[in-house]
């Protein structure tokens, strides 16, 4: 689903386009750049796994089981799509992004 922004609403499903950086120094939901949210994690780029820990520090943030998290594509890249089955809670900048969309 191609969206003009970093986040949009496909039903009860969240549709977030990142700009993920691995290595980080922590695990932080960061500031939109263009039509993406910037996404650190500690874990390092190999065999996809800074997109899993990704995945799972996401679930947390967004109160989800870590399965109704897709990762549509991306999963060895910088830019990925991600959907995000009925989030129970969404972080203050997707929040506030979703606001001022109504």
């Amino acid at each position: 689903m191609p969206i003009d922004t970093f986040c949009a609403w496909d039903g009860d499903v969240l549709v977030l386009n990142v700009l993920g950086t691995p290595a980080a120094k922590r695990d932080a939901i960061g500031k939109p750049k263009g039509n993406q949210l910037k996404i650190s994690v500690t874990a390092t780029p190999e065999d996809g796994k800074a997109t899993d820990h990704m995945v799972r520090f996401l679930a947390k943030q967004f109160r989800v089981a870590v399965n109704d998290i897709e990762v549509v594509f991306g999963r060895f890249n910088i830019n990925k799509q991600l959907r995000i089955k009925a989030p129970k809670q969404l972080p203050a900048v997707i929040g506030k992004q979703l606001a001022e969309e109504n």
